[in-house]
Parts: C-alpha cells; sequence; structure tokens
C-alpha cells in the first residue's frame, strides 16, 4: 500500500538528516540543527506509526487510526522541550556557531525533497481519511520549513558575526512549530477526519 511505501522512504530520508544533521550541529555548536536533527525522532515515530496502521487488520481499523493519530501527536513534541532550554541557554550564552559545509548540504537537500514527500503523504492521507498520514505529511513540511530556517541561519551567522543570536531564536522557533502541531495532529485537524 502508497501509505506504508512513502512512511518507509520518509523513515530513509529523515534517518539519514538525523544522523548527519545531528553530527554536524553538534560539530558546530548549533542548537537549531541539532535541533532540526533531533526532529528526525519525531519524523522517524511517526513513520513507524503510519506503517504499524496500515498493516494487517489495522488498515480499516478507526480506533487504530485515532491511537495512530495520537502517537503522531506525541511524537511533535517528544524534542520540543530539550530544543527550547538550549535555545535559552545558547541565547543568553551568546553562543557563536561554527560553520557547517555538510549541515548547509543536508538543510538544503531537506530544502528541496521533504516538500515532494509531505505533499504525496498529505494528499494520500485525505484520500485514506487518515490524520496520521497527514501528520507525516504536515512533518515532512515542517522538516523543510525549519531546515529552511536553520539553513538560512547557518550562512547568515557564518558570513555576519553579530548574528551569534539567529541560531537559538530559530531554535525557539522549531520549538514553538512542533507544540503548535502536535496539538493540530491531537485534534485530528488538517484532514477533515
Amino acid at each position: 500500500m502508497w501509505a506504508r511505501r512513502l512512511a518507509w522512504a520518509s523513515l530513509l530520508l529523515v534517518g539519514v538528516e538525523g544522523v548527519v544533521g545531528l553530527w554536524q550541529g553538534l560539530t558546530a555548536g548549533s542548537i537549531a540543527l541539532t535541533g532540526w536533527a533531533l526532529g528526525a525522532i519525531p519524523e522517524g515515530l511517526a513513520g513507524a506509526v503510519v506503517i504499524w496502521r496500515f498493516t494487517g487488520a489495522r488498515t480499516l481499523s478507526e480506533t487504530a487510526e485515532r491511537r495512530a493519530q495520537m502517537w503522531v501527536a506525541i511524537s511533535f513534541w517528544i524534542n520540543a522541550p530539550y530544543i527550547a532550554a538550549e535555545s535559552v541557554r545558547h541565547f543568553f550564552g551568546e553562543h557563536q556557531v561554527e560553520s557547517s559545509a555538510i549541515g548547509i548540504a543536508v538543510t538544503a537537500t531537506a530544502v528541496l525533497v521533504m516538500p515532494i514527500l509531505g505533499r504525496s503523504q498529505r494528499r494520500l492521507g485525505r484520500r485514506l481519511g487518515s490524520a496520521a498520514t497527514v501528520g507525516e505529511g504536515v512533518q515532512n513540511y515542517l522538516c523543510a520549513m525549519q531546515a529552511g530556517a536553520v539553513l538560512v541561519g547557518l550562512i547568515l551567522s557564518m558570513q555576519w558575526t553579530g548574528g551569534w543570536w539567529l541560531d537559538p531564536l530559530i531554535g525557539l522557533g522549531v520549538a514553538a512549530v512542533s507544540v503548535w502541531q502536535g496539538f493540530r495532529s491531537w485534534r485530528g485537524e488538517g484532514c477533515g477526519c
């Protein structure tokens, strides 16, 4: 089924993004890049939930859909407290981010690829009446938007020494959007379910 195939594709992509992004985020000292990379955990969880949801007898189960929807919502909330706390710490510590060409490359790739995957999952989720699948598609869009913000922050902080505050500010934005989307997913918003 297409829902499982797209979920597997998403798992593969976010796995690579997560590992490379975390490695580069920690190396460069960027909480925005690290937070974005840690977003691979809830994205991966969302993909696993969709795979679970569309396997066997659960394919037609409304109870399984509601459970999957709730797990996707929880997956949005997993990293938000850490990202917010580290962003505040970096902001008040005036932490300067080091340059990261690999970080720039991985976020640029996500900006290009994730919207395509997100659009496919949202369309399929609406067709199937699956808020969980739509939620995973929203996570792909969020991944791309957050990657774009991190990309801009990495480039600007490399070029502008007074721009140290961009990285933690973007990190706070990543955390806030994750919390907001968690509430939307919990309520089943976004697919007309």
